[in-house]
């Protein structure tokens, strides 16, 4: 019988990391193995607990932040696997995590439904990499889209889930609308790019069209996460 995945829910309130905790028990095949509210007790429980998988780690905590946390794991040699499951939203902080090898990004607020999508995602990709071998590219682009899976479904062929989650993050964490060249220079993409994807999000509903006008000339696009309207 293949063992349940073990994860270490890190979060600063108690309370939010009981409601993680049984969040993670209701999705098959996944075991809380314990429960961090602090940096040095989550530090202290990865070194204790044996067989760890996962951590879903909140970014503030009252010691460390979660990417110190992160950061502090790999040079004692933890290669354990990471979410990230916090309130941060600065596009910053977020590509923060992905250089340091978190696997996905959890936004809080969120439902029941969000952090299970993530979680099946991620059952998901280790069950592919446990196969081993070589893989080809197309194998290799089922590994990167496990990744991806539950951010933005259905996307028409030759966009990248990715880039789709790299722009939506940018919209969610900005203040107001944001033009393609602002997404751009927020997430590192070309303007066409930022633009194409931007005009997916807004044919799909997720995001909203707003012009502004100047003193002259075609008035500028810009755009807004669709719940923020």
């Amino acid at each position: 019988m293949t063992r349940p995945i073990e994860v270490l829910v890190v979060d600063d309130d108690t309370r939010v990391a009981r409601v993680n905790a049984a969040y993670v028990q209701k999705v098959a095949g996944f075991h809380v193995a314990g429960e961090a509210h602090n940096a040095a007790e989550a530090l202290r429980q990865m070194e204790t607990l044996p067989h760890l998988d996962l951590v879903l780690m909140d970014h503030y905590l009252p010691d460390e932040t979660g990417l110190a946390v992160v950061q502090e794991m790999r040079r004692r040699g933890h290669q354990t696997d990471v979410i990230m499951v916090t309130a941060a939203r600065d596009i910053s902080t977020v590509q923060a995590a992905m250089r340091h090898g978190a696997l996905q990004y959890l936004v809080k607020p969120f439902a029941f439904a969000g952090l299970r999508a993530k979680l099946e995602a991620y059952a998901e990709l280790r069950r592919t990499l446990d196969g081993g071998g070589e893989a080809e590219q197309a194998e290799v682009d089922r590994i990167f889209g496990a990744l991806s899976a539950g951010s933005e479904p259905g996307l028409p062929k030759g966009h990248s889930p990715t880039t789709a989650e790299l722009v939506r993050r940018a919209l969610v964490a900005a203040e107001g609308p944001l033009s393609a060249q602002e997404i751009a220079e927020r997430t590192g993409l070309s303007r066409q790019t930022a633009q194409r994807y931007l005009k997916l999000l807004e044919r799909t509903g997720r995001a909203t069209l707003t012009l502004k006008y100047g003193d002259a000339g075609r008035p500028e696009h810009r755009y807004v996460w669709a719940t923020r309207v």
